[in-house]
């Protein structure tokens, strides 16, 4: 009985056979396998020929690995009050040289919602066109924002005024708003005693209020406790495109937020320069991103909304997925189960 190590295992046979013989034995496809005897490969056609002897080593080897998913495992929804969204990047609608190309990065990002400035000067440009006529408002769901207000009381009449304005368009925007107080305008950062102070009113107006803020874990959770819908801090200061300049600040925001409290929302706002940093954002486990200048003061706005769109998708599932554990030392990624035997 010849005795044959296979896969490095001795193995004993009731008598001679081919290596083709052999794999029907075993139960082999042999259109799925490569076969090598003593070190030397056995092509196909040779197998019904190749006689085995006593003492051979046969090594029979396929594949492992591969496949092709139908796609990412299903997520929840982003929810932030009555509203519901899939996509989890936000967009603004500034600084686009044209509505037209502002409409085709809207788009591209596939966003659900975009934020519009209650001001004159935003929705009708010196050409007499109307920024709303740019927005399909049967799609988006426009989030108003109270930008370049720096005081409480001028952000609560921005977002009456939004209100009044949405409602006559008869958008759902016109129930909640993105609330912004700034502190001046070289830093753009926001007031933090203005900016509760208006959350508060805001709130009592039943505004659905998303909070512009800054990356101060015990501001987050004053606005939190005020009622705000959804904190959202500043990666870095608007427009700077510096990133996320504090993901440990970061850190401690979700965690003080999120506390008993695992789906409440929050979103980072401001300071995003590129797509690395949008993937960070959603990998630190924020619920979304809002950008602007990002899109809109690149080189190629097109390009730069779907670099986007991609990010904040692959931000999410990394998130979701869990990352591996930082190691010092390297770690095998190929199995080694089933390794072909080598000379040491």
């Amino acid at each position: 009985m010849p005795r044959i190590t296979l896969n490095s295992e001795l193995r004993t046979f009731p008598g001679p056979m081919a290596v083709a013989e052999l794999l029907r034995t075993l139960g082999k496809d042999s259109k799925t396998l490569a076969v090598e005897v003593n070190r030397t490969v056995v092509p196909r056609a040779q197998h019904e020929q190749h006689a085995l002897a006593d003492g051979d080593e046969v090594e029979i080897v396929t594949l492992v690995g591969g496949g092709q998913p139908s796609g990412p495992p299903a997520d929840k929804p982003l929810v932030i009050g009555k509203f519901r969204f899939h996509s989890r990047l936000f967009t603004g609608t500034g600084k686009y040289t044209s509505h037209g190309l502002m409409q085709q990065c809207l788009i591209a990002s596939g966003c659900e919602v975009t934020t519009v400035a209650v001001r004159r000067e935003r929705l009708i440009d010196q050409d007499g066109n109307s920024l709303l006529d740019s927005l399909d408002l049967t799609k988006l769901t426009i989030l108003p924002n109270t930008a370049g207000c720096f005081s409480a009381e001028d952000a609560v009449r921005h977002a009456r005024l939004a209100r009044e304005l949405l409602t006559n368009l008869e958008n759902p925007g016109a129930d909640w708003v993105k609330l912004e107080c700034l502190a001046d305008k070289r830093t753009l950062l926001p007031d933090p005693i203005d900016t509760l102070k208006a959350t508060e009113i805001l709130v009592k107006e039943g505004f659905t209020v998303l909070v512009y803020t800054s990356d101060d874990p015990i501001l987050a959770k004053r606005l939190k406790e005020a009622g705000a819908a959804s904190v959202m801090p500043a990666g870095s200061p608007i427009g700077s495109g510096q990133g996320i300049l504090n993901p440990n600040n970061i850190r401690i925001c979700l965690e003080y937020l999120k506390e008993n409290d695992p789906d409440y929302p929050v979103i980072v706002d401001a300071g995003v320069g590129t797509a690395s940093d949008v993937s960070t954002a959603m990998e630190l486990g924020c619920d979304g991103v809002l950008l602007n200048t990002a899109i809109a003061s690149s080189a190629d706005p097109l390009r730069m909304a779907w670099a986007m769109r991609y990010a904040t998708e692959a931000g999410r599932l990394a998130f979701l997925a869990g990352r591996i554990p930082k190691r010092l030392y390297a770690n095998a990624s190929s199995p080694t189960e089933g390794l072909i035997a080598g000379t040491k």
